[in-house]
């Protein structure tokens, strides 16, 4: 519990409120003259939709980011992105470094809820990784540099470069060019920068601690290696699944090239995770491919970072969880059984978000008279696109009106919070056990 107006309030709770604060600031922002490229005050439904975009790392917008905000808008839009990534209160400790001031423990509680982390002695990689994230972003801007100054010319070049090195490793789609990175799909140079940069930010804080300090520990954590497992594991199969449902690239582009579609199928299996990006337009993917990337936006990241999504854990539990059901045996991976805990947050989880998109699909077609009759597919991929916080969409988010709009400012932003710390901010604090249990009995299933 921390202080907050003479009242003590929970560590999800101030976490809440600290996005609501960078959306309410960033929206007004967004909203002034100086911010639109006319000169001309934004609505402010727009300038909320699209700070709360940025802030939930999406990418989600009602206006195009590339001609609509001027330098003043999109430079807006980048801090959101970087801070609402990185997270809020990691920059509480930045700032707090600088100044040479040691953090109260409520704020390295908040901290350490912003960030996944379970213990207070993970807190000192904090600083550590915000210096990495930095750098990783800089050397991301300059090797982007390298292929667009060419074509843009220094200070295009610069700015550009420097913009999509954030909204890439912040896993967030806003983009400078139009439509996405369709022009730089013959480009597969920039096409693996984005994809490296995606990948840094998609694994979490809390991968990025211990392969780090491996050199120190030699020491792997059960978490770490449980994300890249089945990271990997998701990646590949994402490959192959559009492999065989795109075998026809050329569809996209007669342009492209064996090489260029080979790069192309690879993008479209790792943006869907959370970044959004898209090199192809997504109109013109098969049925079987816009399947495959409503699961992979369902799926999102790895607990700790900048995706949404149920996250590949609890993916990966409950897939062990029903295959040790199935055969009588206990769930367990690398010789290590996963807690009660663990299992049960993984179904509330994934059953939650289930709840949730399937409630927000049904209000999107009952409010959206621009769906049209077969518009489902749409509603569903709009939503789940959302709440994973990925900047994809089928053509529905620049027609949707004011409850539209609610409804996925809703899921982006209860998407980048959290289910948990969402729910948690609600009911005031976290569930406490219970001094007594009712007695079992079963019930019959299936």
């Amino acid at each position: 519990m921390i202080h907050l107006f003479h009242r003590r309030i929970t560590f999800s709770l101030a976490l809440t409120i600290g996005f609501l604060i960078m959306i309410l600031i960033g929206s007004i922002l967004l909203s002034l003259p100086f911010a639109d490229k006319a000169g001309q005050a934004t609505a402010y439904s727009d300038a909320l939709f699209t700070a709360t975009s940025a802030v939930c790392v999406t990418g989600l917008s009602t206006v195009t980011t590339a001609t609509h905000w001027s330098f003043f808008g999109q430079l807006v839009i980048m801090i959101l992105v970087e801070v609402g990534g990185l997270g809020f209160m990691t920059f509480a400790v930045m700032l707090s470094n600088f100044a040479h001031q040691r953090m109260s423990l409520g704020a390295r509680m908040l901290t350490g809820e912003a960030l996944n982390l379970n213990h207070l002695s993970q807190f000192r990689v904090v600083r550590l990784i915000i210096r990495l994230s930095l750098v990783i972003q800089l050397i991301g801007a300059g090797l982007l540099f390298i292929a667009l100054e060419p074509q843009l010319g220094l200070g295009k070049g610069i700015w550009y470069s420097l913009f999509h090195s954030v909204a890439a490793y912040c896993n967030a789609g806003f983009d400078l060019f139009g439509p996405s990175l369709e022009q730089l799909n013959n480009n597969p140079y920039v096409l693996t920068v984005i994809m490296l940069l995606i990948g840094a930010g998609l694994f979490g804080f809390l991968v990025w601690r211990d392969l780090l300090t491996y050199h120190i520990r030699h020491k792997i954590t059960l978490h770490t290696r449980f994300a890249l497992t089945v990271g990997l594991i998701i990646l590949v199969l994402s490959i192959i699944g559009f492999l065989f449902s795109e075998q026809n690239l050329k569809q996209f582009s007669g342009s492209l090239n064996g090489v260029d579609r080979f790069f192309n199928t690879l993008f479209l299996a790792v943006t869907p995770r959370t970044a959004g990006f898209f090199s192809v337009p997504y109109s013109k993917l098969s049925t079987a491919g816009i399947a495959i990337t409503i699961i992979l936006m369902f799926i999102g990241g790895t607990p700790g970072s900048t995706a949404g999504g149920v996250k590949t854990s609890t993916i990966g539990i409950l897939f062990l969880q029903s295959i040790g059901t199935f055969t009588g045996k206990e769930p367990a991976f690398s010789h290590r059984r996963f807690t009660r805990d663990n299992i049960n947050r993984a179904l509330t989880l994934f059953f939650s978000a289930i709840l949730l998109i399937i409630l927000a699909t049904l209000l999107l077609t009952m409010t959206q008279p621009s769906l049209g009759h077969n518009g489902v597919t749409k509603a569903v991929f709009e939503a789940v696109s959302a709440f994973g916080t990925v900047d994809l969409t089928l053509g529905l988010t620049p027609h949707l009106n004011l409850f539209g709009k609610i409804i996925i400012m809703a899921l982006m932003f209860i998407g980048r919070v959290g289910i948990y710390t969402f729910m948690y901010s609600i009911f005031k604090s976290h569930p406490t056990k219970q001094s007594y249990r009712y007695p079992e009995e079963e019930i019959i299933i299936g």
